[in-house]
This record gives structure tokens, sequence and C-alpha cells, in this order.
């Protein structure tokens, strides 16, 4: 039996209790009703603005077609990388890109992606379709994407197929400003400074395509090669370890208890999947609806779970939780190669993304980052491109919405909110997460998962007087409306009228199967 979800303060499900009933003639179209009561004076937690990270993998037309096409492609670029995904991304504030894997990092031999593309070898993808790399978008084009971007770079390192000391030689290559074989090396390739990079994966997924191994083996090879993982020139690493996949608590227990202070970050890596019966992105049913979000709230339980363990052995909080995987996983679109994992992006997705960076946002004091997978053309991705062709998805779209979240300042919030129930299964309707901005405005994120019903939302904001409020909605009348070549709008922000009230109280009815964000001055 799966224990209760211990909320901290995000959703209770009481409607018998704190409702009053309704008449039995209206039920049918009375929306649902939730309330949100929002401390607006005792907020103290940073939602960091790296937890809306992006992770890019060589996948599919991830890499090559959906960022690199090549300093000769008649698509503009520049330096070979696309100028219209990176106007795209910098739209949305990326603040932190994971490269190059993912399962592929676990064959990734670094030396390959450096010197001039035209004589770097070839390796083959064994992971992901059995195709020839050309390693023409390696080291420095990695970096030269996230300075066009101005993001952080985060690499995760070889640690199931390579060696401590291609490890240690990568540190030194990338970071170190000193006279050295490595830092000379990437002078005569064309970068006379050190790269400042603060976040490195210390593996991936080494309890699977990174080895196979145990906790216990992990946590000794972490130990190993994380002493390599040196502080050169000023460069201070944040080493993060590979955590669990899913509800494996005990790789957590072992991780915690063996590497400690060894580490700043412990990553978890959690997919929720895809419909019940139909794995198909756009093609779905209100039980693959609901069986979907109740996966995707699970990740509420995950890390609370996680979280307890981390507390025993870091009361202090300082080694972060980084679910550096998570996602929509849907089948592949017919006609495509199966091992790229290329699948659409439908509103069902949109409510995925709404609801976790609500659970990501309400455990911002252990939650430091958290990486979709994946940013283009691949899983629950942000962009699909088709040759010159670019389009936005759903997704895109809450990312852009919660911008408003980056680096600013949690306020506790608690939902008591009816549920939405369909094929005997039952989640909280409502969920909700709210911030107050460095110019003390405040922004509150909602989803009503719900498909069928609008949600009346009264919101109690205790500490604060609201003067003005305003909206932006993401709804769509299809529950698998989504975004194409052909109709790239479909699905899209709009302008959100529904508010009502002022002062302490406002009242917002929200579309069903709907993101809403309202600013409140």
């Amino acid at each position: 039996m799966k224990r209760p979800i211990l909320t901290l303060g995000l959703i209770s499900v009481l409607a018998a209790v704190h409702f009053p009933a309704r008449a039995a003639e209206n039920n049918a179209a009375a929306p649902v009703r939730a309330r949100v009561v929002i401390q607006a004076d005792q907020g103290k937690e940073t939602i960091n603005r790296n937890i809306y990270g992006h992770f890019s993998e060589h996948l599919g037309h991830c890499i090559y077609e959906g960022i690199w096409v090549g300093e000769g492609s008649s698509i503009p670029n520049t330096r070979g990388i696309r100028n219209d995904v990176v106007a795209a991304l910098r739209r949305i504030r990326t603040p932190v890109l994971r490269w190059p894997g993912g399962c592929f990092a676990d064959e990734y031999h670094w030396r390959d992606g450096i010197g001039p593309r035209e004589t770097r070898p070839t390796m083959i993808n064994t992971h992901w379709g059995g195709v020839t790399e050309n390693n023409h978008f390696g080291t420095h084009e990695f970096f030269d994407l996230c300075e066009q971007l101005e993001c952080e770079p985060y690499i995760c390192g070889n640690l199931g197929s390579g060696s401590v000391q291609e490890m240690q030689q990568w540190i030194e290559y990338m970071t170190s400003g000193n006279v050295s074989p490595m830092a000379d090396e990437r002078r005569r390739n064309g970068r006379e400074q050190p790269w400042k990079l603060k976040y490195f994966g210390v593996g991936n997924e080494n309890w699977g395509c990174g080895g196979n191994m145990t906790p216990e083996y992990y946590a000794d090879q972490y130990k190993r090669y994380a002493t390599y993982v040196r502080d050169l020139s000023g460069n201070r690493v944040y080493k993060i370890a590979c955590g669990p996949n899913g509800g494996d608590y005990k790789w957590t227990e072992t991780l915690m208890s063996q590497v400690g202070r060894r580490m700043q970050g412990l990553a978890l890596h959690y997919y929720c999947g895809t419909g019940k019966k139909s794995r198909s992105a756009t093609q779905f049913d209100e039980e693959d609806w609901i069986f979907q979000l109740r996966n995707a709230l699970r990740m509420e339980e995950l890390i609370v779970r996680h979280s307890e363990i981390m507390n025993k052995y870091d009361r202090e909080g300082r080694v972060a939780l980084i679910v550096d995987e998570w996602g929509a996983w849907h089948q592949v679109e017919p006609g495509t190669t199966p091992g790229f994992l290329y699948q659409q992006n439908s509103l069902r997705d949109a409510l995925v993304a709404g609801s976790t960076f609500n659970i990501f946002n309400n455990h911002a004091a252990r939650v430091k980052m958290a990486n979709i997978a994946q940013t283009i053309n691949v899983l629950q991705a942000m962009i699909l491109t088709d040759k010159e062709k670019m389009i936005l998805t759903p997704t895109y779209h809450v990312f852009e919405m919660y911008t408003a979240h980056h680096d600013a300042t949690l306020l506790p919030s608690k939902v008591v909110t009816e549920e939405y129930a369909f094929a005997g299964e039952k989640i909280p309707a409502v969920n909700v997460s709210a911030s107050r901005d460095k110019v003390g405005n405040i922004h509150v994120t909602l989803c009503n998962l719900n498909p069928n019903t609008a949600a009346e939302v009264s919101l109690d904001l205790q500490g604060a007087t609201v003067q003005k409020v305003s909206g932006r909605v993401l709804t769509s009348a299809q529950m698998t409306a989504h975004n194409t070549f052909k109709k790239p709008d479909e699905v899209r922000p709009a302008e959100f009228n529904a508010i009502s009230g002022s002062g302490n109280g406002i009242t917002a009815t929200l579309p069903p199967k709907s993101v809403v964000v309202l600013a409140l001055e």
C-alpha cells in the first residue's frame, strides 16, 4: 500500500468538510471549488531559477538539426547554431542547460569532440538509433551555445565507460588558466581563456545505462572520480551525484550515508509516462488524461520521501535535490525513427509541466535545479523543428508563463480543493504556487486539471493588499489540442479576465484544463 502523500501545505482534498453542499439539480453544471490561502508576509525561500532548466542530449534531432545546423547551412545561424532556436530559448530565459546526456554521456569521450571538425572521429550512438555521430557539436560548440543563451552550462561526465583520467583532463581542459597540457590544447583549439563551469554531473543513471551499478558500488566510484574533479583557476565545481530512479529510496539512503558532504547535489530522474490505454501524445481519451496527470502528481510524493531521507543526513539542506530528467514519455510519432524519441506535445503535457513546476516551487528549500527532457525534438520538448521551420509547443508556453517565479521569494500557500474523478481515479482538481518578485509583485500560478469543468478559486491573501490584478491563461477547446507546422498557434497563451475582487480577497474562474498565471500588484 502506498503511504499517503504529505503535501506540506500544497493541497488538501477536504471538499465535503470545507465547502457547503450544492443544490442537487446544480451539481452537473457547478464549477469545481477551491480555496487558496497565500501567506504573503511569510516568504523566506528563493525559487531557484534553475528549476526551469533544460536538458539536451545527443539523441535524435535534439542537437543535430534542432540546435546545430553547421556554419554552411541556409538556415540562419551563428557559428552553426540556429538563430531562431536561440531567440526562442532566450525568451523563456533558459537558466541552465544539461549536456551531452543522458545515456549518451555514458559512452561519450570528450576528446572526440574537439579540434577541427573535419578531423574529428565518428562514433556510433548505440543508445539512440544506432546512427553515426560525427562529433561536430562538442565542448567548444556547447559553451558557445550557453554563451549565446546566457545560461549556465551543466556537463555530465562519463563515469560509465570513461576513466578517472579522462574526467580529470576534461575538467582541466575546460577550466584551467595555467600552462598545462590540457589548457594549452584548448588554446590551440581557439579558446584562450578558460570557461566557467559550475555544474558537473559525476556520472548518469549509473543504476542503469551508466553501468548497472549497485548504490554501494556507485558511492565508492563517485568518491574516486569526484576526487579528481578539481577546482582550478578560481573555478568552483558544484558536483552532482547520480541519484535515484523514481522511488528507489535505498539509493538515496546509501548515497547520503556514504557520500554525504562530498557532493553538492543528488540527481533524481522521474518520467511520468503516458496514458493508461493510449501511448500517443495526441490521440487519447479522458481515462488517459487522468492517468497521466496522476502520475505527474506523484512527483510530490517522490520529493517528500527523498527529502525526508536527505534530512536525516543533511539537516542544513546543504545537498540539493536536482531533478535533472523529468517529463512525459509518449510513443514516437508515426513514421519517425523509434530510437529518436520524437513525440508531439499537447495541452495535456502543458498541465503536466505546470503542475510539476508548482510542486518544485513549493519544495524550493530542497529542490534547486530541474531539467526537463528534452529541449528540442525529443520527448516533452519546448520546440519542434522541420528543416528551416520551427514551432513552439504548449510546454514551451508554460515555461514562458512561469518565468515570473525565477529567483522570486516563495510564498507559502495552501489549497483546499475538490477532487476531479474519472474511471476510478481521483486527483486534486487544482494546484498552485505563489511567489513575490524583486519589485514586490506577487504571481500565482494555478492549474485546473479537470478537463470538463471550470474551477472557481477564491484567493485569501494574508499579509498584503492587492490594488490591481491581471492574468494570462493557456487552454483550448480540446484536451488533445497541439501545435503543428500548419497550425503553429493552436495552443498559445491569452489574456485572462475571469477575475474579480481586490484587497485581500480575489476570485478567479479557471477554464477547464487550463494553466493560469495571476499578477497581483
